[in-house]
Order: C-alpha cells, then structure tokens, then sequence
C-alpha cells in the first residue's frame, strides 16, 4: 500500500505559509490576506512534482491565546510536527529578518534537523539573497530563498523537497500470497467507538480504547481475513470541529484522517445513533464523496436506543438520507461496537460494496439503454446551443467510471449529470458504490469535465 509522505509548513504568522501552499498547489486553495493568523483551518493537497506525490499542510500561524503562551504553542506545534511530518518546511520573513519567535520555533526544531528545511519567503531580487545570511544563525543550515508570490526559485525548491522525502513507491506491501487487499478506513467525529468496532472485529484488544474523545492519534493498519479476501482496517483519529482543532496533536490528526480517507477503498462512518448528527460527520463523509471513495454507514450505539419498535430503523434511515442526501446510495447498518451486536455483519457488508464498485457493465449494454432515456430526457441548455450524446462506455471500477462522449461537454448542465447518475444506480445499484462520470469531446482540444 503506497503512503503519500506528509509535508508540513510550519512558521509565525504572516510569512507567506498560505501564500507558498497555494503555489505547491497552483490553485488559491488557502484565504491569503495581510492581516496575521488568517489561517484558522486545516488546508492540505495533494501535489504531484517531477512525478513524485507528497501531501502539504498548511498550518496556522502560532498565535498566542488567552489558555495557551506563545512558548507553548511553539512547542506543541512543532514537536506534533517532528512525530507527524516526514519533512518540515520552516517559513521566514526576509523582510523582518529574524524575530523572536522564529529563534524559539527554531530552538524547538534544532535537535531534529534532519527533517528540517529553513525556507526564507519573499526574497524578491538579489539585493533580497544578501540578506538570506543572517538566517544562518538560526542553526538550520544553509536556508533556501523563494518568492511565493511571483515564483521565484519555488522550482529548484520544489527539487530539493522531494529530494528531502521519501518515495511513496518505496512502500510495498508485503507479499502474503493474497492476491486482493480492501483498504477500509473506518472515520467519524471523536468518540463514537471506531476503535471499539475495530477490536471486535480482530477479536483482541489491538487498540487502546478510552472515553476520553481523541485517544486515537494516528492512524494504525490492522489485518483481518475473512474468505478470501484481506481487509486492512485503518483506525483514524476523529475529526473535531474546526473551533476545537488546536495546533497540536488533534491539528495532525486531523491531517492523518484525511489521508487515511485518500488511501482507503472504503469508508466506513461511524455515527452515534444515540446522539445528534453533526456537521462535522457530513463533512467528513462529503470529502469522501467528493474524492469518489465507497461508503457504507454504520449506527453505532444501538443498544443505547430504548423502546425500539419496527419503525425505529425506517426513522433513523430516513434522518440519515435528509442529513445526508449525496450518500443515499451508501448501506446502513446498526450495530453495537460494545455489546458486538451485528458487528460480523460488517465484513460482510464491505465484501458486497467492493464487489458493486468493482462491477463493470457492457458498451453495447450502456448505450442500449441509455439510447431510451436519452431521446426521452435529452440535455438541454440555457443558450439554445444542440448538445448531442453520441455513446457511454465504462472506463474502469472502483470507482465506477462512465465517459459520455458529447459535443459539448461544458454545456451539460449539473441537474442533468444528476439525473444520468441516478439514472445508472436506478438500473445497475452499485451499492455504496460512488459513481463518476467523465464528459469528453470527440476531439482532444475539447475540455474533459468530471462529475
């Protein structure tokens, strides 16, 4: 299973941590703005350069608050940081020279120098580069001078950071002579008994369970067997609300979590059946939706549920497909990490959901009939323009993967890409499976867009 290495941008407010993300990135993912500590949230993206693949992080400034000094932000920043990241980007100012925070970030990261990379942002021109000097005495080695803003030297910087990283092809699974492994994350809010389940499931005590929410740091991979097939189960660190995620520990959980959900075949979510449902929960499954991973839910906490009836299950199924609309296509399933009501029921489930994802429908099948629901229901556009679907083929599974070959695939409008989704799970299921749809030209100079 190949790992994605982690690359962390650490730094005082105002450096151009956002700023620099966003040019990994090439895209204005981040809030960029002058005035400090605008970063409050987690950002990570996956960057491709030189065809190696790193996860950046973006954190938040270090601000100081009314229960936590700046020496201590310093620390547990930074110290997350050296446990979390397999590299550290330290960010200065060329502008403000060296400031007193930098010299404690510094202190705090100089035993581990070796994962660390001292950047020096907004060095604009040469006149800029004799000032880079000064940055020595932080004991970081020699620092590398970029410009976030315009470019400058970020190309030979990328280099020397995927030199500094570990390739991702260098994790190979071990061969145990099983030829098919499931990647299954299982992910939800702290506290909703993820390791519990996964205890159950391997029937020992491999996790450390606790009823203290966030016990779970990071993310651990455990094998269960079950016919013929490997499931490797991924315990992650719950996701909190984005007011309690303080830059520390719960921060790179966080991080990790999201990750854990990149390398997974399957997510399976956790709610607490005993308690409300939470934004947070909708944007953890929302991430995995919008990154085409498979879904099954599970209502945990069942036996917490007094004066069940015949109606119980049809009333919590229908709160999860108002709370959850985008997932009504995932399987639900209640159990009790706990007791380990119907917990073996969940193998069984993820083996059902792999075998829909990995279902692949016939060219001449597709088209047939998507020929009736087509001339019946054709795409339509506000500027009059004909759109016109010439066939649908099957790309690949897991995700199941439709390209519609169209003349104009940016007219197609989103109310219509819904309805040939819909229309495929009305006729094919694809169970907990999440469906992408791709819209190509005849030609290559047309613009793919994907659903």
């Amino acid at each position: 299973m190949n790992h994605k290495p982690i690359v962390a941008i650490v730094g005082r407010p105002n450096v151009g941590k956002s700023t620099l993300f966003n040019r990994f990135c090439r895209k204005r993912s981040a809030i960029v703005d002058f005035e400090e500590g605008i970063t409050r949230d987690r950002k990570y993206e996956t960057v491709e350069w030189n065809s190696h693949s790193f996860l950046v992080v973006d954190t938040g400034g270090i601000i100081p608050d009314s229960d936590m000094t700046i020496d201590k932000a310093v620390v547990i920043q930074a110290q997350i940081a050296i446990e979390q990241a397999d590299l550290i980007i330290f960010l200065c100012d060329v502008k403000t020279g060296i400031t007193k925070y930098d010299q404690q970030i510094a202190k705090t990261l100089s035993p581990y120098r070796e994962k660390i990379l001292l950047v020096v942002n907004k060095v604009d021109n040469e006149k800029d580069e004799l000032d880079l000097y000064e940055f020595m005495k932080l004991g970081l080695g020699d620092p590398v001078g970029i410009a976030a803003v315009s470019g400058r030297n970020v190309g030979n910087f990328l280099d020397e950071v995927v030199a500094l990283i570990p390739d991702s092809k260098d994790f190979v699974e071990e061969d145990t002579g099983i030829n098919e492994f499931i990647k299954v994350a299982i992910v939800g809010k702290p506290n909703v008994g993820k390791s519990s389940l996964i205890n159950k499931l391997i029937g020992e005590n491999t996790v450390i369970v606790s009823d203290i929410p966030g016990t779970t740091r990071d993310s651990v991979d455990l094998e269960l067997l079950y016919e013929d097939k490997k499931l490797v189960l991924i315990d992650t660190a719950g996701l909190r609300k984005k007011n309690r995620v303080k830059y520390g520990v719960e921060y790179f959980s966080s991080m990790r979590t999201i990750e854990s959900i990149n390398q997974a075949d399957i997510i399976v979510l956790v709610l607490d059946s005993s308690a409300e449902f939470s934004d947070q929960d909708q944007k953890i499954a929302s991430y995995a939706q919008r990154n085409f991973k498979n879904i099954i839910i599970l209502l945990n906490k069942w036996d917490l549920i007094h004066d069940k009836d015949n109606r119980t299950f049809i009333d919590f199924t229908k709160r999860i497909k108002h709370e959850f609309q985008f997932l009504d296509y995932a399987p639900i399933l209640t159990i009790s990490a706990l007791t380990g009501q119907r917990v073996v029921k969940l193998p069984e489930m993820i083996l059902q959901v792999w075998k829909e994802s990995n279902t692949r429908i016939s060219t001449g099948e597709l088209n047939r009939f998507f020929e009736k629901i087509i001339i019946k229901n054709p795409p339509t556009h506000k500027t009059g323009k004909h759109i016109k679907i010439y066939y649908v083929t099957q790309q690949k599974t897991n995700p199941p993967t439709f390209i519609f070959f169209t003349n104009e695939p940016k007219l197609i409008p989103v109310h219509y890409k819904r309805f040939l989704r819909n229309k495929i799970r009305e006729e094919f299921k694809f169970t907990g499976a999440t469906i992408k749809l791709i819209f190509k030209g005849r030609t290559d100079d047309i613009p793919v867009i994907e659903y």
